[in-house]
């Protein structure tokens, strides 16, 4: 409610009430008369006046969901500066003004257009003004009214879902908790009881309940099984006024479930149970299945199977298939039917999971009798044990018994049995059985180092019934004896330095024996008794197996004596004692001052520059190539003509480079022999220099004696032998023996080098008198303007 202050005003308002069966329109029309103020005097004379009240505004109240035929009438705004002249305009904004709540401008009267629904929209906030329609002046400030809709029973209460699941136990005491409803009505629950919702329960009685007011859903019945029934559907309903008459209601409905509980015990369906099995049947076969009905689910009926100690525990186990919850009777041990022919056995079913609230009903388990009876069947024969192991000495003498195996038959005719020996493990036929008391023998000798096992089979067969046989593993060790005689272990590449001292070590020997003593290998070293003193070198047994080499002397010339063979005698301490000897081979090498090797012959010399195989392909390779060469050269000079010693006049290239090619001259007795070249049957091998390589020396050819025309390739693969057989030649010295020129040339030799004093005067003026080929070279060198200087 608001007060203003302005000009007197009278304001009609009409307010509706929601009372019983009183017409809207009777409750519609009053109006408020502004009241005047009238003036007070106090003790100073003064008059006090009261300012004359304006409009005031209370709330309009309106029925939702009118369904009359004309228009709701709200209320009516009026004011005393209206004469009824129709100069004053009222006016209405706000909430729905204009749409929902309409006035009539000349009267001021307003009306609800369309019908109102509080679900929606409960209040509508409105304002309303008054103006002179001739001057636009507003007469009234502004004012603010509210119209409240009022609420009607229009909605029945609703549940939160259409359909409910809940599941409580079975065994349930009366007043558990099963599941909470809610039901919601969109009425106004601070008006009336148009909101106030109870509940009540129209089908599942008398198992179940429902709180009035809360909408549980509780158990009424004690002990209820699920094995009894296990589904129950419950209808609850929900009513609004308070469930009075004439209130709305809605239902919805629960599907309740009893949940298991072990409270049944396991049953077998009969007492005793009978199965037969054959004797022979293998471990683990089964012979039939036990089951006990438990009328619980899930793990509640779980159970397990268990054979209760008597008669019969001991060959019979029970397995309990956990997929099925049934008992398995299966074979723990071999049946045998002349032993015992009938066993009878208790086996117990009980839960694997109890509950303890219901142990008082009794234990949860069940016992049943189970009778197995064995069946006789023709066995094949046994032996006495699983497996044999024969151990026999290598040394035995052929047919010698080696050892025995027994088999019998198991059955009560006692069948005899014959022996034989499953050559697919004998191939060689080494080993054979006497059929009649199973003596096993040898057919051929026994060698340990080859064979120290021989794994046969033996076959025991009823000789009435062939079909009925058995097989058993026999395991031959061949025991060692000491036949074999100990050897070096490898091939030592032994050397000795030049400049060894005595004592020094120059080689560790081991041996190796194929024998296999029981007590290991012992080894003795010692000289052969032929030379049982060496002035070289001596042996040092070490005491390990071992022998070290230690030289006696000081100093080694390997131009004196290249290689030295030392025998040594080894033997062992077995019986019968082995001995042998062995013989090593001892290089003298050139080492270094730390005993490193650096040559020895030409074979340690490759050995230890240490050629690989790719490298020594090489060199072959190389030497390959030059012979062609030198072959292909000499046809060439073979068939060639036989040219002018000078070509041209001015050209004596020839003449000089034949002379640098000779050598060093005459009086050089270690250059190359051209003698032996002319004479190659008169050589003299104490004249070749070995540390210069030869060069091809132009020369002067001449018609070769007859005793003397050899073919050039003959003499060169000759003379290519001997130089490859020449141990201590340097690989180029192959290259000297190719500089073959023939015998007797008709001219002398021209070069300077032959003279026997390098440094004195020589005469050349008789170069003139050989003709005018020749003039040159009498210019070159004689006379006093000389190159020589």
């Amino acid at each position: 409610m608001r007060t203003f202050h302005c000009l007197p005003l009278f304001i009609w308002t009409y307010m509706f009430h929601t009372v019983d069966a009183i017409p809207l329109q009777e409750k519609a029309n009053s109006d408020l008369p502004s009241k005047r103020i009238v003036g007070l005097t106090k003790d100073d004379g003064k008059v006090l006046h009261r300012t004359k009240r304006g409009w005031m505004w209370n709330q309009f109240f309106l029925l939702e969901e009118y369904t009359g035929t004309d228009t709701q009438y709200v209320g009516k705004l009026h004011t005393d500066q209206d004469k009824g002249d129709g100069n004053l305009k009222y006016i209405l904004t706000g909430d729905g003004a204009g749409s929902l709540f309409v006035i009539d401008e000349n009267t001021g009267d307003i009306h609800a257009a369309k019908k109102l629904d509080r679900e929606e929209k409960s209040l509508y906030i409105l304002r309303a003004k008054a103006i002179d329609r001739k001057t636009g002046r507003q007469v009234e400030p502004e004012s603010e009214f509210i119209i409240k809709i009022h609420d009607i029973n229009d909605n029945e209460p609703k549940f939160t879902k259409d359909l409910y699941t809940a599941s409580v136990p079975e065994m349930s005491g009366v007043g558990t908790s099963v599941i909470q409803v809610t039901a919601t009505d969109a009425d106004d629950s601070n008006y009336g009881n148009s909101a106030k919702v109870v509940y009540s329960i129209l089908q599942g009685q008398p198992y179940f309940s429902v709180d009035p007011e809360l909408g549980i859903i509780k158990t009424a019945l004690p002990d209820m099984s699920r094995e009894n029934r296990e589904q129950y559907q419950v209808v609850i309903q929900a009513k609004d006024m308070g469930g009075q008459m004439g209130g709305l209601s809605g239902t919805t409905t629960v599907n309740i479930t009893l949940t298991d509980v072990n409270n049944n015990p396991p049953r077998f369906p009969q007492s005793t149970y009978q199965f037969n099995s054959p004797e022979s049947v293998p471990l683990g076969t089964h012979l039939g299945r036990i089951k006990a009905s438990d009328p619980d689910v899930g793990e509640n009926a779980e159970m397990e199977y268990s054979i209760a100690k008597g008669d019969g525990a001991d060959m019979f186990e029970v397995i309990t298939d956990k997929d099925t919850q049934e008992g398995i009777i299966a074979v723990k041990q071999n049946l045998d039917f002349e032993n015992k022919m009938l066993y009878t056995l208790r086996v117990d079913a009980s839960n694997t999971h109890p509950d303890p609230r219901f142990l008082h009903l009794g234990p949860f388990k069940d016992t049943a009798v189970v009778k197995i009876s064995v069946e006789d069947v023709d066995e094949p024969p046994v032996f006495s044990k699983k497996s044999y192991l024969i151990e026999v000495d290598e040394d035995v003498k052929e047919g010698s018994i080696i050892g025995h195996v027994t088999a019998y038959d198991p059955d009560a005719m006692n069948n005899l049995v014959k022996y034989s020996v499953d050559r697919h493990t004998d191939m060689d036929r080494v080993f054979s059985i006497h059929s009649e008391n199973g003596s096993i023998f040898t057919l051929k000798p026994l060698d340990r180092e080859s064979s120290p096992w021989h794994n046969i089979t033996i076959t025991a067969t009823e000789i009435n019934n062939s079909k009925q046989s058995s097989h058993i593993p026999v395991f031959i060790r061949i025991l060692d004896i000491n036949d074999h005689a100990p050897e070096f272990a490898m091939y030592y590449e032994t050397f000795v330095c030049e400049n060894a001292k005595p004592g020094q070590l120059i080689q560790t020997v081991s041996v190796m024996d194929k024998d296999d003593p029981p007590r290991g290998h012992k080894f003795f070293f010692e000289p052969v008794p032929e030379f049982p003193l060496n002035p070289n070198f001596t042996i040092v047994d070490n005491k390990d197996n071992t022998a070290g080499i230690m030289t006696l002397k000081d100093g080694y010339s390997r131009n004196k004596l290249s290689t030295y063979l030392l025998p040594i005698l080894i033997f062992d301490n077995d019986y019968p004692i082995q001995s042998s000897t062995g013989t090593l081979t001892i290089h003298v090498c050139a080492c270094d001052t730390q005993g490193n090797m650096q040559s020895c012959n030409a074979e340690a010399l490759v050995l230890s520059a240490g050629l690989s195989t790719g490298a020594l392909v090489a060199i072959l390779l190389c030497v390959l190539i030059l012979l062609v060469l030198v072959v292909l050269f000499a046809a060439l000079k073979k068939q060639r003509k036989k040219e002018p010693l000078i070509i041209s006049k001015d050209d004596v290239r020839d003449n000089i480079v034949t002379y640098n090619d000779e050598g060093g001259g005459e009086e050089d007795t270690q250059a190359f022999d051209i003698g032996t070249l002319r004479n190659p049957e008169a050589r003299d091998d104490s004249k070749l220099r070995r540390d210069v390589m030869p060069e091809t020396i132009f020369q002067i050819r001449r018609t070769v004696p007859l005793w003397e025309n050899i073919d050039v390739q003959d003499f060169i693969h000759r003379r290519l032998k001997e130089n490859d057989s020449d141990p201590s030649a340097p690989p180029y010295d192959s290259l000297a023996t190719y500089a073959y020129e023939g015998n007797d040339s008709i001219a002398d030799s021209l070069s300077s080098l032959e003279s026997l004093t390098a440094d004195c005067n020589q005469d050349y003026d008789y170069l003139s008198d050989w003709g005018p080929r020749f003039k040159k070279l009498a210019d070159m060198y004689g006379g006093d303007d000389s190159d020589r200087d």
